[in-house]
Formats: C-alpha cells, sequence, structure tokens
C-alpha cells in the first residue's frame, strides 16, 4: 500500500519518524500499540498488512471487557519501521508530542490459515468488508478482539472490541503506562528531550534548521481594505467594569443569540462587522478545568471536536465564550463540508474562532455593550494555542468589508451594533447577517431513486415549516460523493414511513424549463427529523429552491426550528435600530403622536357623545375631566387609547372574568374593586357566575368585544384586570405568571431579576414573554395551553422563583409579608389562584405619566430601560412598528412534567 499520505504530513528533516521498513519475518504477522501524547492523549494501534502498518487512533485506549467498545479512527497507513519508533515529535510538526511503544507482539486471523500471505489476504479481505478478527500476542494483550466498521460516523469510523474469552477481563488495562521497549513512562520519556528510541537504545536527534514558524492563516486579517483598522477598544477600562458588576453563577445550558438575516450589505456609524464563518456555533464553558462545548442547540460537541476541548481543559480562566467552530483550508476559509466529516487531526485543521464573551470569572457580561465584552474577551483570553482564536472585529467600511468578504469566497459578513447587549436565544435586530451566497437549512422529508440508476439515492426531497405545517421547497441532487451517500443513506433508513409528511403531496417528477423530461423517480418517504444545508440561486414563485447544491447535514439543528428563512430589507431595519438608539431615555423611542395625526373615536369638543360600538350604543360624559393631572389626561384621551389598541389588548381580555378597578375620579381620588356586575351590566354583556363564602351568587363581567372593554372604560376602570383563565376552563389558567414586586430596589434590579427568570427559563427550554407592569415591576408569562390547574401552575412559578431567588438572594424575597421583606423585592408566584388579577399587557395605569403595561422584546429588557418609555403618548404608535409582541403567552402549552424533570435534572 501506499505511504504518499504518511510522507506529505512530515518533514523528515525535522522528525525522526520512520520513511519505510520492511519485515523479515517470513512467518508472523506483527502488531504494535503506541501510546502517543499529541494535542490529546491516544492510543496508535497498527496491524501489519501488505508491508506497512494498518492504523487506528483510539482516544481512549483498548480494553479488555468486552461490554466496553472502544472508538477507532483508521488513519493513514504507516511504514512497517514504525512499530519501533519511540520519543518525541517535534512540537508544530504533525502528531507533534510524546510516543512510547505501549504494547507490541504477533498476531493472526481467528480462522486456522497456513502462511502469512494467506493470512495477510484473508485479513484484507475482512478489512474491505468492514469487520477483522484477530488474535493478539503481546505483552500486555492476549487473545481475541475484533475492528468493526461503523455507520454514521464517517468512513473511517471503527470500533475496537474485546471477545469473552480467557482473556478477558474488567480491569484498567491502561493502567499498565510502560513501554514494553524502553520501560519508560510518556512522562519520564518527555524528558529525554531531543533524543529518541532507535535501534534498541536511545539516539539523539540532530536539531533542524531552525525555521520561522508559518503564521496560521488569518482570512480576517485580509478581509478588510488597507485603510480600516481593528475596532479600538484601548480606552475601555477593563478592570474598571469588571469591578462594577454584581456577582453572579455561570449560565448554563444557554443558547446563542442570533443575527437577522437581511438582503444588503450597508455602511451606517455605531456598528462593527466580522466575517461570518461556515461552521458549527458553540458556546464553551470553562469552569476551574472543566471544559463543556455546546452547540446551539445544547448538544455536546466536547467529544467531537477533541481538541478545541483539550486546548481549553489547560486554561486557567472561568467563563463562558461564544464562537464557531470550523476547518479551515490552506487559504483560511472555512469549509462545512469538511467540518461535518471532520472526525480526527487527520481531517484537516480545526479551529474555534471566539467573539464574544458572555460570563468570566462569576460575572455576568452579557448586560454590557458588545465593545465591552470584546475587550474584556480580548485581554482575558489565553492565545497560546492558534486552534483557539480571537475573532477579528473590525470598525470598517461595510460595503468594503463585504465586497472583500465575497473576493476571499467567505461565506458573507455579519454586522453588530457596538453597543448591542447579549440576549441569549433572540433572533436579534441588532445583530445582522449578509450572505455572500443563498443558503437555508432545510429538512430532509424523502429521497427519490432514478429508475436504472446504481447510487443509493437521486436526490432529497427537502421542506421547511411556514406556519406551522410542513411546506416542499424542491429536490437536491448534487454535492454528494458515493461515500457521502452510504453515511447519509445509513441515517435515512430508520426513517423511512409510508405517509409524505408535507402538508400538500407534491410532485417529484414535475418537469421544469431546466428539464422538460426528467427521469422518473420513485419517492421515499422519510419522517421529518435530519437537517442539512443547500446553497440555491433564487426561490420560485412557487416557494422552490432554483439549482439548489447539498452543502452538508446539520447535527446542530432542530427540525422543529427549519422555518423558510426571509431577509429583511436592510435600510429599514438599520433606520430602525438606529432611530432607537438615538433616544436619550432606555427605550422611548416611540414620540407622542400629534393629535391631528390619531384616528379617534371621539371628538375633541363635546362633553357628552354617543357612539354605537359593536351593534350598541354607549354613552361617554363628562369627557375634560383630567384623569391623570400632571399629564393633562383627560377621560376621552382614556377612551380614545382604548378604541385604538382594542385590536391588540383584546386577546388577552376575551371569554375572561373581569375585575373592576374603578378611579371614577382620577388617579389620586379614591378607588375600588368590583366583581359583581348583576342588574348592573347591560343586557348584551356578557356574564360569569360565582357564589360568595356567604352563598350569594354573584356575576364577573366577561371581556368580550370593543363594546365591553369600552364600557368598562366609562365605568373609570382605567386598568384591565383579566383572569388567568377563561370562562371555557376556569380552572385552567392559560398561562403562568411571575410578578416581581420591588420594594427599596431599582429598576435597574428588576430588570436584573427579570433576565435571571429568563435565563433558568432558558435552561429548561420554556418560552416566556414579557412586559412591564406599568407600575414598579415586570411580568413574566409562561404558556400553559389550558392544561393544567392553578395548583399545578403555581407549584411550577413556586419552583422557579425558588431557583431565581438561590442566584440572586442579596434583593429578591420569597417573603409574602412585606414586614418580612426587609425592602427586597418579591418574586410572586401566588397570583396564580382562581380568581387574582393583574393588570393586562397593553392596559393603562393609575400612575402618573400615564404609564402603560408594555409587552417588550426580551433584547429592551436591559440596563436603562424605564417605566415611563411607555405611555399613553407612544404606546398607539409602538404597535404599529412592532404589532403584538405578546402573542406567545397564549401559544401552545409547555408539557408540564418534562419540564420538572429537565428542571430537577439542571437545578437539583
Amino acid at each position: 500500500m501506499s505511504l504518499e499520505k504518511y510522507v506529505e504530513k512530515r518533514d523528515f528533516a525535522k522528525t525522526a519518524e520512520p520513511k519505510a521498513g520492511k519485515s523479515k519475518d517470513r512467518s508472523k504477522l506483527r502488531f504494535v500499540i503506541q501510546k502517543h501524547d499529541a494535542s490529546r492523549l491516544h492510543y496508535d494501534f497498527r496491524l501489519e498488512m501488505e508491508g506497512v502498518l494498518k492504523s487506528w487512533a483510539v482516544p481512549k485506549g483498548p480494553s479488555t471487557d468486552p461490554k466496553i467498545k472502544r472508538l477507532a479512527m483508521m488513519v493513514e497507513d504507516h511504514p512497517y519501521d514504525y512499530r519501533s519508533f519511540e520519543g518525541i515529535i517535534p512540537k508544530g510538526e504533525y502528531g507533534g508530542g510524546t510516543v512510547i511503544v505501549w504494547d507490541e507482539g504477533t498476531y493472526e486471523p481467528l480462522e486456522k490459515i497456513s502462511g502469512k500471505k494467506a493470512q495477510e489476504k484473508h485479513l484484507l479481505q475482512q478489512l474491505k468488508e468492514g469487520s477483522l478478527k484477530v488474535k493478539l500476542h503481546g505483552e500486555k494483550l492476549e487473545g481475541e478482539f475484533a475492528l468493526v466498521k461503523t455507520h454514521g460516523m464517517g468512513d473511517n469510523a471503527w470500533l475496537l472490541i474485546k471477545h469473552n474469552d480467557d482473556f478477558a477481563s474488567k480491569k484498567d488495562i491502561t493502567k499498565l503506562d510502560k513501554s514494553v521497549l524502553s520501560g519508560k513512562t510518556i512522562e519520564s520519556m518527555s524528558e529525554t528531550s531531543v533524543k529518541v528510541w532507535k535501534n534498541g537504545q536511545e539516539e539523539k536527534l540532530s536539531k533542524p534548521k531552525t525555521r520561522k514558524k508559518k503564521e496560521a492563516a488569518q482570512p480576517a486579517d485580509e478581509v478588510a481594505a488597507p485603510e480600516d483598522t481593528d475596532l479600538n477598544t484601548e480606552d475601555i477600562d477593563v478592570q474598571k467594569i469588571l469591578k462594577k458588576l454584581p456577582a453572579s453563577d455561570m449560565p448554563t445550558n444557554i443558547k446563542p443569540m442570533l443575527a437577522s438575516l437581511v438582503d444588503e450589505p450597508f455602511d451606517a456609524p455605531g456598528w462593527q462587522y466580522e466575517v461570518k464563518w461556515d461552521g458549527y456555533r458553540a458556546l464553551a464553558f470553562v469552569n476551574e478545568g472543566q471544559v463543556e462545548l455546546q452547540s446551539r442547540n445544547n448538544k455536546s460537541f466536547s467529544d467531537r471536536f477533541y481538541p478545541i476541548y483539550d486546548i481549553m481543559k489547560g486554561w486557567k480562566i472561568n467563563a463562558v465564550l461564544d464562537g464557531e467552530i470550523l476547518v479551515l483550508n490552506e487559504k483560511g476559509v472555512s469549509n462545512f463540508g469538511d467540518l461535518q466529516n471532520w472526525r480526527s487531526e487527520a481531517d484537516g485543521d480545526l479551529a474555534f474562532y471566539v467573539f464574544d464573551l458572555l460570563w468570566y470569572d462569576g460575572k455576568d457580561l452579557r448586560g454590557l455593550p458588545l465593545n465591552q465584552r470584546q475587550a474584556i474577551l480580548a485581554e482575558v483570553m489565553p492565545t497560546d494555542d492558534d486552534r483557539v482564536r480571537l475573532s477579528k472585529v473590525f470598525s470598517a467600511n461595510g460595503l468594503d468589508f463585504f465586497a472583500a468578504a465575497e473576493r476571499m469566497g467567505l461565506e458573507g459578513i455579519i454586522a453588530k451594533k457596538s453597543d448591542s447587549t447579549y440576549m441569549t436565544d433572540v433572533r436579534s435586530k441588532e445583530w445582522l447577517k449578509v450572505k455572500v451566497h443563498k443558503r437555508q437549512e432545510v429538512i430532509i422529508a424523502g429521497f427519490t431513486k432514478n429508475e436504472g440508476t446504481s447510487k443509493q439515492f437521486s436526490s432529497l426531497l427537502l421542506g421547511v415549516y411556514e406556519d406551522g405545517a410542513l411546506q416542499y421547497v424542491g429536490k437536491v441532487g448534487t454535492g454528494f460523493s458515493d461515500k457521502l451517500q452510504k453515511e447519509m443513506m445509513a441515517q435515512m433508513t430508520p426513517l423511512i414511513t409510508n405517509d409524505s409528511p408535507f402538508s400538500e403531496l407534491p410532485d417529484v417528477n414535475k418537469p421544469s424549463r431546466f428539464r422538460p423530461n426528467p427521469p422518473k423517480a420513485k419517492a421515499t418517504w422519510l419522517k421529518p427529523e435530519l437537517v442539512c444545508e443547500v446553497a440555491f440561486s433564487e426561490v420560485t414563485t412557487d416557494g422552490v429552491f432554483r439549482h439548489p447544491s447539498f452543502q452538508g447535514m446539520r447535527e446542530d439543528k432542530k427540525a422543529k426550528e427549519v422555518v423558510r428563512e426571509t431577509t429583511i430589507h436592510t435600510p429599514e431595519i438599520v433606520e430602525e435600530v438606529d432611530k432607537k438608539a438615538k433616544e436619550p431615555e432606555g427605550f422611548k423611542a416611540l414620540k407622542p403622536p400629534k393629535e391631528k395625526e390619531r384616528k379617534t373615536l371621539l371628538n375633541p369638543k363635546d362633553e357628552t357623545q354617543v357612539r354605537k360600538i359593536c351593534g350598541h350604543d354607549l354613552k361617554f360624559t363628562n369627557l375634560s375631566k383630567v384623569y391623570w393631572p400632571e399629564d393633562n389626561v383627560t377621560k376621552r384621551d382614556m377612551f380614545n387609547y382604548y378604541y385604538q389598541v382594542a385590536e391588540f389588548i383584546l386577546p388577552y381580555l376575551k371569554d375572561r372574568p373581569m375585575s373592576l378597578n374603578r378611579f371614577p375620579g382620577g388617579i389620586h381620588a379614591s378607588s375600588f374593586y368590583q366583581k359583581d356586575v348583576k342588574g348592573k351590566a347591560p343586557e348584551w354583556a356578557k356574564t360569569f357566575p360565582y357564589t360568595t363564602s356567604d352563598g350569594e351568587d354573584k356575576e364577573y363581567l366577561v371581556g368580550t368585544d370593543e363594546a365591553s372593554l369600552l364600557w368598562m372604560a366609562t365605568l373609570g376602570c382605567i386598568e384591565m384586570n383579566p383572569w388567568f383563565s377563561r370562562v371555557q376552563s376556569p380552572d385552567n389558567p392559560d398561562y403562568c405568571v411571575v410578578d416581581l414586586d420591588p420594594d427599596k430596589n431599582t429598576f435597574d434590579q428588576v430588570i436584573e431579576a427579570a433576565l435571571e427568570v429568563k435565563k433558568v427559563l432558558d435552561a429548561i427550554g420554556v418560552p416566556s414573554s414579557c412586559k412591564t407592569s406599568g407600575s414598579t415591576g415586570m411580568h413574566i408569562y409562561i404558556p400553559l395551553g389550558s392544561k393544567y390547574t392553578y395548583d399545578q401552575s403555581q407549584m411550577f412559578a413556586r419552583l422557579l422563583v425558588n431557583i431565581v431567588h438561590k442566584h440572586i438572594p442579596d434583593f429578591t424575597s420569597l417573603e409574602r409579608m412585606v414586614a418580612n421583606r426587609k425592602g427586597k423585592m418579591y418574586l410572586d408566584f401566588l397570583q396564580n389562584r382562581p380568581g387574582a388579577t393583574i393588570a393586562g399587557p397593553y392596559s393603562l395605569r393609575p400612575k402618573v405619566g400615564a404609564t402603560v403595561s408594555m409587552p417588550l422584546h426580551w433584547d429592551e429588557v436591559k440596563p436603562g430601560l424605564k417605566m415611563r418609555d411607555f405611555t399613553i403618548f407612544n404606546t398607539v404608535e409602538r404597535l404599529k412598528v412592532e404589532g403584538d409582541l405578546f402573542k406567545g403567552a397564549l401559544g401552545k402549552g409547555i408539557d408540564l412534567e418534562k419540564t420538572l424533570k429537565k428542571m430537577k435534572s439542571i437545578f437539583g
């Protein structure tokens, strides 16, 4: 067999590794196992065949326990003389590190075959078939072993398995750690410096002439135009920033912040630019020597990408980092296909580009502006191994930066607001991605096979989710090697089903102008679980990808999350983000609309007016009465407000019993709650009966339409207080609520508490919606879908706030009695009970400022947010821009049983 790959990877002027060699033993086949401390400690298992050593890298070493299967990655053939090589491969060379001969001896096939050549012929056939069975006669290993090729882990993945014979044992054989040649351990061999074990003795290795180390390719260095410079972070006082931050536990099982896709590059002040890498997004959790690499969906990458894991295990910092794992070619450009097929160093140069720091040494950095986080990252991240790199950031001209990325063949660029905070599991408008080529993750929902083809399949049938249904987006038949097709077929076969998973059955033989007479193909349907990525030229009017090509499997993406990716027009989103940033106070981006621009219910002059609402006459009186004196807001303004926001607020009032909180004299006059409207509500009003503890029959008003909303307003109901459940299922709330009720706390602490709740919910995979209370606190809603009782909802809320309280005990309390809270914020879970109410979304509040209980994007919840950012003056305009942000609260409810199990497994 050829040693071409082996020779290509080595500079024999630098390494004493042998170039060739020939066996003189005509009767016996030899084996060797070398212990190799390179970038990661592993064992190299080598079998003599055809004059070379067939080789496998075994990360955990051999086991003599038949129940334990060891992964063995087949690597290039090695020369026969390599079987006695011991010593040090110089750093910087391929496989640089220390080598000892851990075991060696002779071997033979299990079958009784006479003659070395006949044995080799038999073993080579087994090797080709993927099931190699041998008997070893070594100094440490004896007896029968099998090497079995696996499926779905790449063409070079095998398993090393001990047969159950007289030599089987549960003892850890790798604890016998000395060389069978020199008697040295890895540690003592490393002390021989530039000596190697050769010809049965230690020999000095002549030192090679020193050459300047080739700098690793850094494509980001080349992208920016010559006049562009790195982002300047020199003026940021890192230690001062860290000192001001409160202590915080390391976040766990979080998902990264995501960028929104826009249709064209741009240049604007306040934005910075990075390369969009073509790899796997990964979060690295490094804490006291313990490391966990996780995908964007919390799958572990630690074993898969072990070189990165091993490097970070040696770090002396505690941090949570965000970056991208990729494989670089000789030009420093990433290739996703190479990454997908990566199993060992033989498959390419692995790199982890780090571009953000979320947590460092007991401090949560996510609330800091991006440029501050990156300044801290640049100061604290170790840079002693080039495989973990600091991703370059440029304050460049965005248009030139994109053009340079296009020239270099990169996937695209990322534009980020320099002052953006980090919001986990949020697709933010403050991070934008611009792709050079159109690409999209898609679900493999089936495959076709043309008549007469010998291939595993002819094309993949692709889909994406739209409005909850799987829609057909075309088929892809290019981008596969025969080897890849075999691997993919192994993954697809268990998913074969008789029924099409698409919402509408596609015509897989439909002709096109490019293929007017397509070959006849039979479709095989799959359960929609596998995700891959395709590139394409454009999308047709019927939503099908034109000229798609397969780019690789996406094991880091969940099928249910794959939706059609649509671009946002760049100028609009940049203008929106920049407009928001220019506001002096928090998120006060919406100006009070001019009166003449508002479409109102009531005219500005008459004191009494009658309007027909939903077919019912409603009378509005004393319209000039001032309800908010400090803000000069009248009853007329209140009626007009509720009329204008009716379509947004009614989903949260409809079919719900209402507690009427009445302020007939305005916010500073006396107020009272009214629950019973029996005999007082108009005939058309819907009511819900209840019986008091005294046995009296009473009735709640039920929210139904604009008429019921505005009738409540005529009673002086400044705020709207609906039940958590509807009359159809009064004992089963639609959502669980956590009410953050501050005492002597700042609103920034309320924000910190809200984000802590979000962290816990993110960790257990629970969706949530948040809003300001309109008073002093915040409300966080979790959808239940009317599937559980109030008691179950309250139990979940209690467990949730207990976890949150443990994380931020300095300023939060679980004490119900105000006196016992000692000025701390109450994490109120008791609101989750029948009949309890809080101000609903978009409700006005009887507070100075005419504030509104406003739903928020989670990326708006950050220091600087103020309650008065959302008032009667600017809410209507905000809703025109943002729409209803609170729909998730009425969405599909969580699976409480699964959630509680996950909560227990993560938080105990």
